[in-house]
Parts: structure tokens; sequence; C-alpha cells
């Protein structure tokens, strides 16, 4: 079952289209990153997913239900829209979020702990959140987003502000979140970072899904054949191919190479180039905005 799904979701403000006609959805466990240029629109989209926007057309669903219409559905979403996320700044960040818990219905002091030492906020975390640094703000958004356990986690640049000992420490708690079953939304524009982790990457543009990358960890390799076309196509027939798709003036796939040059050769094309293609999802994402 999918934990988060936009189908066909618009939004305009006035006659200003922000975003239009985009589905997506992510599963439980499954890390799903939002890239693209300022003003693509994904702030609007991470805020439509949450509910906290209503589409001008289409819906989101939470856990199956539509988020604007079942407001309960809620109860399983955490979520963190703004940077850095509010808080009173005359109580300490574990009274702060002493009332979170008490909003969500987890007054559980263990479980406060827990999320403080998983941020690394313990050492500041009986200190005035008025006193703390932006780093540690963001971070204490975090955990509030995590402390009822939710199982969506919906995310607005989670890193932006952090210094690169923080942009580690929470890119590697989403990775542990994903393996403990979250499903996870977020938006970045630290690409290299979440590629290393996230299942699939969506490119927004001008207000639109422009791609949606599939990074599956598996070996991929690069073939240069003539005629390209009909090597792609040769290719997605073969079993021992999982996935073909045109790049340039090569053709990257995943599978097993010896197969595929077999294949080929037998059927007459001539091979140029067959070697190892480490995808760079950086590069790929400026061709893909360039002209947008």
């Amino acid at each position: 079952m999918e934990a988060l799904r936009l189908e066909g979701v618009s939004k305009r403000y006035g006659r200003r289209p922000v975003l239009e006609g985009v589905s997506l959805s992510v599963r439980p466990g499954e890390v799903y990153a939002l890239a693209g240029p300022n003003g693509s629109g994904k702030t609007t989209l991470i805020r439509l997913a949450t509910g906290l926007a209503f589409p001008t057309k289409g819906r989101a669903f939470l856990l199956g239900e539509d988020v604007h219409k079942s407001p309960a559905a809620r109860r399983h979403l955490g979520a963190v829209v703004e940077a850095p996320a509010a808080f009173y700044p005359y109580l300490t960040g574990r009274e702060n979020l002493r009332m979170h818990a008490r909003l969500s219905g987890v007054e559980d002091e263990a479980r406060i702990g827990e999320v403080l030492a998983r941020l690394k906020l313990l050492a500041v975390a009986d200190q005035k959140v008025e006193g703390y640094s932006l780093g540690q703000r963001q971070r204490l958004g975090l955990a509030a987003a995590i402390l009822h356990r939710p199982k969506v986690l919906v995310l607005d640049e989670p890193t932006s502000g952090l210094d690169p000992e923080g942009v580690e420490l929470v890119h590697r708690l989403l990775q542990e979140l994903a393996r403990e079953g979250v499903a996870i939304l977020l938006s970045t524009h630290h690409l290299q970072e979440v590629a290393r982790y996230a299942h699939r990457v969506g490119i927004l543009g001008g207000g639109r899904l422009l791609d949606e990358v599939v990074l599956s960890g598996k070996e991929a390799y690069r073939l240069e054949a003539e005629p390209l076309e009909g090597a792609l196509a040769l290719l997605k027939t073969l079993p021992q191919v999982a996935s073909a798709r045109l790049q340039g003036r090569s053709v990257v796939f995943e599978g097993e190479p010896e197969a595929a040059l077999r294949a080929l050769l037998a059927e007459g094309y001539r091979v140029r180039a067959l070697a190892p293609h480490r995808f760079d999802l950086l590069d790929y994402y400026q061709e893909r905005v360039r002209h947008v």
C-alpha cells in the first residue's frame, strides 16, 4: 500500500500557476526526494502533501485517506515545513518536546530522551530554545516530527542551516527511519548526499514533475552501439537486463553485460564501447532543468 499519494495536484494563486498536475507516491520504507530550482513548487507540494494547503485541482492521500477530508489521517504524519520550526523560545528544548508529546498523545519521557539523543541535543536539552543556534532549532524540529513514531515523514529542506556534521547526522537518521519502515518525502538541494540512500528523485521545474529518477543502487553499464535505438529496443527484451534507457549518445542499462554483448553481436549490432557506468544525479539534474 502506498503511504502517501498525490493525484494530479495543481495549485494556483489567483491567475498564477504554482503547480500543474503533479502525481507521485511514496511507499513504506521508501525515501522520495524532491529536487528543483527555487520557485519550482517544491514547498507548495510539501504543503499540499501535509494538508497545510488545499489544491486547486487533484487530491492528496495519506495511508489511503484524503488528507484534506480526513484530518484524523494526519495522526500518522510527522512534518517539518518551516525552517526553522516554531517553538516557544522561553521553554527548554525538552519542555517544548513535552508539549508536542501531550498534543500527540505520547507523554513518554523515555521517548523524549531517545529522540533528543538521536538528534544529538541532550547537551542543550535543558537550555531555553531562544539560545539555540539555527542548526539546533532545525534538529529540534526533526525531533518533534519523529516523536510520535509517524508512519509518514514529510520534510521541507531538513538540512538547511546545518553544518556538515549536522547534515550527515540528519541524512543518517533518515536512512535509519526508512529501514524502520517510515515513508519519507523531502525536498532538498543536497543531491549528492541524498543520492546515497534515496530510492527515487522527482525533478520539478516550472511547477511540473519533469522526471522521476529511480536510484536502485545496482551496478549499471554504458553502451555505445549502432544503431543506438535498435540496441536499446533489443536490450529491453532481454531477461538478463533489468532496465535500459537512452542517455545522450549511449544506452545505460542494469543487468548482465556479457549477456547483453552476446545478444547485440548475434543480431549484427556494431558495439563501440561497453563499460561500467556511474550515474551522476547532480549532472543529470542540471541537464534536466537547464532550459526550464
